[in-house]
């Protein structure tokens, strides 16, 4: 038995649910994952996984010994950072993740940028709405939009984005009044973007009270760019970040209405780990990465 291959299978399955969802994540077969974690709990004489009614839960002993995998398998991960010469010079690859529309319209060219200044380093960019899990997903540095809960993460504040409701200029000459406070949201079809918001109510901010409104979505989408695509071909009021319509306002395609209800900006930051000596892959690309980005909040 490969007892640290098998101690990673654990940590997949434990992570995951259930065996089958291991085999998907790890991309091995099923009857695999199943003998590696037999195999460990054989060689230790104990049960080490448990499957409730609706997943696979450690047992007490399997508890600490996951914490103790994933304290190993860290461990053995810089061992072999360092001997491949990542703390030495700045080489390997580099894991990095953003939002989607702000990694394809700004975190992408600048990644082009990086490469082409450090050809020592190699890059993989991970494009998604979610948040994702630096020990789960072998992340190295995460932008991230929003207040940052107390981790052993390190930030580095780049800017901040504001959450706008906007229009088409043609929509808003069609249907009269204009919107001037968020209960006018009612009388108006909303483009509701699922990942940002709800799709039967908005909140808005005004000095330090907040206002909630009940609004009718006539369309909602799971991405961004779909949501301000409808909102320019008139079909009705969309919400987003500033930055996601900076293309779109300059083309005069939207219009921000409600502006004096948004809520407080949202904080930008790259983010990551903390524990251990960081690679000088990762300490080239936050200080490449940070000047210019900090750019790209002053204009947008």
């Amino acid at each position: 038995m490969n007892r640290l291959e098998a101690m990673n299978t654990l940590l997949a399955a434990v992570d995951a649910g259930s065996l089958s969802a291991a085999s998907r994540k790890l991309d091995v077969p099923l009857a695999t994952v199943s003998r590696r974690v037999s195999d460990l709990e054989t060689a230790l004489r104990t049960k080490l996984l448990v499957r409730t009614s609706r997943r696979l839960e450690p047992t007490d002993a399997g508890r600490s010994y996951v914490a103790a995998c994933r304290d190993i398998l860290a461990a053995v991960d810089q061992a072999e950072r360092t001997a491949a010469g990542e703390y030495a010079a700045p080489r390997g690859e580099i894991v990095v993740t953003a939002p989607i529309v702000f990694g394809r319209l700004h975190m992408l060219p600048m990644v082009v940028e990086f490469l082409k200044a450090y050809p020592d380093i190699d890059a993989r960019l991970i494009l998604t709405d979610r948040v994702t899990n630096f020990t789960e997903d072998h992340v190295d540095v995460a932008l991230r939009i929003g207040n940052l809960p107390d981790s052993s993460l390190i930030a580095t504040r780049l800017g901040s984005v504001r959450r706008v409701v906007c229009a088409s200029p043609e929509y808003l000459k069609r249907h009269r009044p204009l919107p001037l406070h968020p209960s006018d949201l009612g009388e108006h079809p909303c483009v509701t973007f699922e990942g940002l918001m709800s799709p039967t109510e908005w909140k808005f901010s005004r000095g330090k009270a907040e206002i909630a409104v009940a609004i009718k979505s006539r369309l909602v989408v799971n991405t961004a760019e779909a949501a301000i695509d409808a909102a320019a071909a008139g079909l009705g009021i969309t919400r987003v970040l500033s930055y996601q319509i900076a293309a779109a306002l300059h083309a005069r395609t939207l219009k921000i209405i409600l502006g004096d209800f948004e809520p407080e900006p949202s904080p930008v930051n790259l983010v990551y780990t903390g524990q251990g000596l960081l690679p000088l892959k990762t300490r080239a690309f936050v200080d490449f990465a940070a000047e210019r980005l900090r750019r790209k909040f002053g204009s947008i």
